[in-house]
C-alpha cells in the first residue's frame, strides 16, 4: 500500500500524483491554465486539520483511493446531479451519460470534484471511469457501531471515516483544494481550472432555437413575429434541417432550404440577432470533412449509431480538417455559436468503450473527453478569429469552466432542473433549464420565469414549435420576465466577471452564501418510514435547500413551479427586501412566502445596489448607444456594487483587465440624505457604455 504525501502545487493547492505525468487527464485535455496570481489573491491557507490522508493500492486491474474524513463531515458535488447537492453515504460511477432520471453518476458533467464542510475539496483528474463510495465503506479494521433494527437509531446505511476512488486507469493526479469557507474552496478549484468563462454580452439576452425543418424564410417570419409582437430576441439557434444531411452530419449548408446562407446570417446581423448551430461529432463519411478525416486515418474503429465517423480530436491534424470547414462555411459568414449535441452517452447511440482511436486512446477515455474536446476545439476557432461565444453542450467534465457553454439535456423535470443549476455551481459547469413545451399557462409561464434567471435564458422549440406566446393569458407576465432579463445585463455581466477573475459562480447554491444556515444541518436525513414496497429498508431521506438559489451576488431566486401560490424560502442572515416592490421581508430566516402577483419571486440583501438597463429588446442593438442605468439601492443599510464592463465581444479583456467602477451609495452624516457615487461624468469616464445613471435610493416601487 501506498501512502503519498501532499505537495504543494499552487496557493492553497496540493497534489498527489500517480503514475506517469505525461498520462492523459481532464485537466490536460482541457488545456486548463492555472490562474496563479488570482489563487494568490485568496490567500494562502495551511492544509486541512485534519488533513484527509491519502492511501493507494492495487485490487485486481484496479487502483483503489482512500481519503479519510470525519464521521461528522458534510459531502457534496461529484458533477452534475439533479436529485440532491449532498453525497454522504452514496455509491457513484462517474460516467459521461445522458442523465436517466437517478443521481448514480452517470450524468452530463461527472466531475470527480467533492467538497467537504470541513474546508477543502477533492479532485480526482482521471481521464477514465470512476467509482466512488462517499463515506459509506466500512473496512473490517474500522467497522461502524453494531444497531439492532428492532432499536431506535439503527440505519440502513451508517455513516464511514473514507471517500473511496477506484479506477482501471494507470496514472492520475489528486488535487487538494482549501479555503475558509466551501464558497472560497470553489472559486480556488475553479481559479486552478482557468477561471471562469465570460460570454459575450449578446449571449447573456434572450435564445430561441427554431423547429427541426425551419427554412431561412421560416426563420425570417419568425424574427418579424418578435418584433411585431414586443418580445426581445438576441440568438437564433438552427436545429438539424439547416445541414445539407445531418445524423450523420455534413455541417454543409442545405441548398433548398438555406440557399443563400451568408444573405441570410448577414440580415440576422443587421437587425442585432446572433446566429448558433446546431452540431454533433457524427461526421458523414460523404461529406468533404468526412472524406478527408478517413483519408488521413484520424477516426475511431467505430462509426456512432447513425453510421457516422467520429474524429479524433485530440489530434492537431483532425482538429484542422473539421476547423478549415467551419472557419470558411461557418465563422466567416458570421455565424456566433454552437450547440454541441450527442457527445454524452445513450449507450447505443455512442462508440463503444473498447473502440480505438489513432491516438492511441480507447473509446472509455474518449468518452469522458469529448464534451471537453468539443468545447476546446470551438472555442479555439474563435479565439483565433478574434470573436467570443457562448453555446450549448450536452457532455462536460473537469477543467472546462473557462469555455462559454451551458449544458442542457432532455431530461424535463423543473424541479430537477433547479436542483441541477445548483450543483453545477458546485463543480464548475453552467446548466441552463431550458423551456420546450408545456401542458399549460401555469407551468409554461414558471418554466420561462426560472430559464430567464439562468446562465442561458432559452426557449428551445426544435420538436414541439412552441412560442412565447402559445399562451396568451400569460403573455404580459412572460414578456416582462424576458426584458427583466435584458435589463439585468449590467449586473449579470458583472457577476460573470467575477467567476471569470475570481471563480465565483454567477449562480450559485444557497450554501456557497456567506450567512446561509441549512435548517436541516446537523440532522442531513430525515428519519426513514418502513413501507415494505416504497422503502423496505427504512432508507432516510434527504432534506437540504436545493430549489432556491443565488444569481450573482445580491439576488435570491425562489422559482415556484405550476400550481403552487406560496414556498418556503431559507433567507441568510440579515434584512432582505422583495425585489420587485423593495418591501422589507420579515418574520425571520425561515418564511412561507406568498407572491402578491405571478412574478417570479426575486429579493435582495439589504444595502444591495442593482444596476439595470432601460427597456430594451435586444442586447446588440441596445449596446450600439450609450445607455442611462437605473440603480436601486434596496434597504437603509449602505451599500456598493463593483460594476464590471469591456466591449462585450473580444478577448483585450484578458490582457487590459476589463474596467470597472464603485457604485456606492451611503447616507450623509450631517444631513441624513442619501448620497450616490460616482457622478455621471465620472461613470461615462470609466465605462463609455454608459451614458450616466438615474439613482434609486432606498427603492421602493412606484
Amino acid at each position: 500500500m501506498e501512502q503519498p504525501s501532499w505537495t504543494p502545487c499552487a496557493p492553497g493547492v496540493w497534489t498527489i500524483r500517480h503514475g506517469s505525468p505525461d498520462a492523459v487527464t481532464l485537466l490536460k485535455a482541457a488545456g486548463t491554465r492555472p490562474q496563479h496570481e488570482a489563487l494568490q489573491r485568496l490567500g494562502t491557507p495551511l492544509l486541512p486539520a485534519p488533513c484527509p490522508e491519502a492511501r493507494l493500492r492495487t485490487v485486481g486491474q484496479r487502483t483503489v483511493v482512500t481519503l479519510s474524513k470525519r464521521l461528522e463531515e458534510a459531502l457534496f458535488g461529484l458533477g452534475l446531479n439533479f436529485k440532491q447537492l449532498g453525497i454522504n453515504q452514496t455509491v457513484r460511477d462517474l460516467h459521461v451519460d445522458h442523465y436517466s432520471g437517478q443521481d448514480n453518476g452517470r450524468t452530463h458533467a461527472p466531475v470527480p470534484f467533492y467538497l467537504s464542510d470541513a474546508g477543502y475539496g477533492v479532485l480526482v483528474d482521471c481521464a477514465r471511469y470512476l467509482n466512488v463510495n462517499a463515506g459509506g465503506a466500512h473496512p473490517v479494521a474500522d467497522p461502524p457501531p453494531e444497531c439492532d433494527r428492532l432499536e431506535p437509531g439503527w440505519e440502513a446505511v451508517r455513516p464511514g471515516r473514507t471517500v473511496e476512488f477506484s479506477t482501471t486507469a494507470e496514472a492520475f493526479d489528486l488535487y487538494l483544494f482549501a479555503g475558509a469557507s466551501l464558497r472560497e474552496v470553489v472559486q480556488r478549484f475553479n481559479l486552478f481550472c482557468g477561471g471562469g468563462c465570460l460570454p459575450p454580452k449578446w449571449g447573456l439576452g434572450f435564445w430561441y432555437r427554431v423547429p427541426i425543418r425551419f427554412t431561412d424564410s421560416d426563420a425570417r417570419t419568425l424574427v418579424a413575429e418578435f418584433a411585431a409582437r414586443d418580445f426581445p430576441l438576441d440568438v437564433l439557434g438552427l436545429e438539424p434541417g439547416w445541414h445539407s444531411q445531418s445524423y450523420p452530419c455534413t455541417y454543409e449548408w442545405h441548398a433548398q432550404r438555406f440557399p443563400d446562407p451568408a444573405a441570410f446570417v448577414a440580415e440576422l446581423k443587421a437587425q442585432g440577432i446572433h446566429l448558433n448551430l446546431w452540431e454533433n461529432a457524427c461526421v458523414s463519411p460523404a461529406s468533404a470533412t468526412g472524406r478527408a478525416l478517413a483519408a488521413g486515418g484520424l477516426c475511431g474503429d467505430y462509426a456512432a449509431g447513425w453510421g457516422g465517423l467520429i474524429p479524433d480530436l485530440s489530434l492537431p491534424e483532425a482538429r484542422r480538417i473539421w476547423g478549415e470547414n467551419h472557419r470558411s462555411r461557418h465563422l466567416a459568414i458570421g455565424v456566433d455559436g454552437y450547440k454541441l449535441d450527442e457527445c454524452d452517452g445513450f449507450d447505443q447511440w455512442v462508440w463503444p468503450d473498447h473502440a480505438t482511436f489513432p491516438s492511441g486512446l480507447d473509446g472509455e477515455q474518449a468518452r469522458q473527453l469529448y464534451g471537453v474536446w468539443f468545447q476546446r476545439f470551438t472555442d479555439g476557432l474563435f479565439r483565433a478569429a478574434g470573436r467570443r461565444t457562448y453555446g450549448l453542450v450536452r457532455g462536460s467534465n473537469a477543467g472546462a469552466q473557462r469555455f462559454a457553454y451551458a449544458i442542457y439535456n432532455d431530461h424535463y423535470d423543473h424541479r430537477d432542473f433547479i436542483t441541477a443549476l445548483c450543483a453545477g455551481s458546485l463543480c464548475g459547469v453552467l446548466w441552463t433549464p431550458e423551456a420546450r413545451a408545456s401542458d399549460n399557462a401555469d407551468d409554461w409561464l414558471r418554466r420561462l420565469q426560472t430559464t430567464c434567471c439562468s446562465p442561458l435564458a432559452l426557449l428551445n422549440a426544435w420538436a414541439s414549435d412552441t412560442q412565447l406566446w402559445s399562451f396568451p393569458e400569460v403573455m404580459e407576465e412572460v414578456r416582462e420576465i424576458l426584458q427583466l432579463r435584458l435589463r439585468l445585463l449590467p449586473y449579470l455581466y458583472s457577476a460573470f466577471a467575477r467567476y471569470r477573475f475570481e471563480g465565483l459562480p454567477p449562480f450559485r447554491a444557497m450554501l456557497l452564501e456567506p450567512g446561509f444556515a441549512d435548517p436541516a444541518a446537523g440532522s442531513a436525513a430525515a428519519p426513514g418510514v418502513l413501507d415494505g414496497t416504497k422503502n423496505p429498508y427504512s432508507l432516510a431521506a434527504r432534506r437540504e435547500v436545493k430549489d432556491q438559489y443565488m444569481m450573482g451576488d445580491a439576488i435570491l431566486v425562489a422559482p415556484l413551479f405550476a400550481g403552487e401560490t406560496q414556498r418556503r424560502i431559507v433567507f441568510p442572515a440579515g434584512t432582505w427586501h422583495d425585489f420587485h416592490t423593495g418591501a422589507e421581508v420579515t418574520g425571520g430566516p425561515v418564511v412561507t412566502w406568498t407572491p402578491a402577483d405571478r412574478r417570479i419571486p426575486l429579493f435582495v440583501k439589504a444595502g444591495a445596489i442593482i444596476p439595470l438597463l432601460p427597456p430594451v429588446n435586444n442586447l446588440t442593438r441596445a449596446g450600439a448607444t450609450r445607455q442611462t442605468l437605473e440603480i436601486r439601492h434596496y434597504g437603509n443599510a449602505p451599500g456598493r456594487f463593483t460594476l464590471y464592463d469591456d466591449d462585450g465581444e473580444s478577448f483585450a479583456y484578458e490582457t487590459d483587465g476589463g474596467r470597472r467602477v464603485e457604485l456606492k451609495a451611503w447616507r450623509d452624516a450631517t444631513t441624513g440624505q442619501w448620497r450616490h457615487a460616482p457622478d455621471d461624468a465620472t461613470l461615462r469616464d470609466a465605462l463609455p457604455a454608459y451614458a450616466g445613471a438615474v439613482w434609486h435610493p432606498a427603492w421602493q416601487a412606484p
